[in-house]
């Protein structure tokens, strides 16, 4: 189902880029203690888990974002959120976004799953009658449908949300090359540059690497790391496997889908059609709302994080639901 969202900007926050840089860097943090654990994997390495203050109610396990921490506001603010809620909440650090490097040469990328299911099944060892949620954003959005659309019914989850999601990784790679959006391309580039150059200046690469320096957007990082580290013939072979698009009408979990038309991140043509989703997606469409931002205002003019709202009442509709079903 494909629904106008009920979401609706800060009357100063109604530019696709500020919502997204207000979001990300306007904000204070969230101020939350967070537990940090360390989980072994299966193949030797490892992955981070942030754990939010103890509470009796459900677990939620976020997913997120491609440069993502412990540092990310929208996390930590949605850990805030459903903290105040009773719930408690996990931050899953893909590998290597923990604040030191992973052990293999590989990494995360935006379609892998293995880990994510690897993790819920270790939460439902450790917690065999809890309810499990989980919630991504933007690529983690991405892994999150995936591993809905192949698993169908054979998941934990009860619920899940994602927001502002690159349903196809091509499209993506090509819109942020663009006007604007360059400087985020840029950005986050930079970012994977140096995690990479710190990873493989304690390790040696499994191929020759490509001067970093030269890769100064996506197509070209995909296609020189991403793709070689994961097995993949290069970036469009990779985009093609990964993206979540083609996964949407398998997902058996009630799921929510934010997403904002003016996304700088991509372009409305990534936005699925109706008949792609399965009946248990409900994709809520704003015009207005940038990348992980949906900024609005309270009566007084104050910025209001309005996902710390819809995603917190969307998972506790759905456990009610769970709840009263016979």
């Amino acid at each position: 189902m494909i629904v106008r969202s009920p979401f609706r900007p800060a009357p100063w926050l109604r530019n696709a880029h500020l919502q997204t840089v207000f979001a990300s860097e306007a904000r204070r943090m969230p101020a939350l203690d967070l537990d940090l654990e360390i989980l072994e994997l299966p193949d030797g390495d490892f992955l981070e888990l942030a754990w939010g203050p103890p509470a009796d109610g459900p677990l939620i396990i976020l997913l997120h974002g491609v440069i993502g921490s412990t540092e990310s506001k929208y996390a930590r603010g949605m850990m805030q959120a459903m903290t105040r809620r009773g719930w408690q909440s996990l931050l899953m650090l893909f590998r290597g976004a923990g604040g030191r490097p992973n052990r293999l040469p590989r990494g995360y990328h935006s379609g892998e799953t293995d880990d994510f299911r690897h993790v819920l099944g270790e939460l439902r060892r450790r917690f065999p009658e809890r309810s499990l949620n989980a919630a991504g954003y933007s690529m983690g959005g991405n892994v999150l449908l995936k591993y809905l659309g192949e698993s169908g019914h054979d998941t934990p989850l009860d619920a899940a949300a994602a927001v502002s999601v690159p349903f196809d990784l091509d499209l993506c790679a090509t819109a942020i090359g663009q006007g604007l959006s360059r400087h985020y391309q840029r950005y986050i580039i930079e970012a994977m540059r140096a995690a990479a150059r710190e990873k493989f200046s304690r390790q040696s690469p499994p191929f020759p690497l490509p001067p970093l320096e030269q890769l100064q957007d996506f197509y070209a990082f995909d296609d020189a790391l991403t793709a070689p580290l994961h097995g993949f013939r290069d970036a469009r072979d990779y985009y093609r496997q990964a993206s979540c698009g083609p996964f949407l009408a398998d997902i058996r979990r009630p799921t929510l889908v934010v997403h904002a038309e003016d996304d700088p991140f991509m372009t409305p043509a990534v936005v699925p059609r109706e008949a792609d989703l399965a009946p248990e997606v409900r994709l809520e469409l704003s015009r207005h709302g940038g990348h992980v931002g949906f900024v609005a205002a309270d009566r007084f003019g104050r910025p209001r994080y309005w996902l710390e709202e819809r995603l917190p009442a969307f998972f506790e509709a759905t456990a009610r639901t769970l709840r009263d079903s016979p």
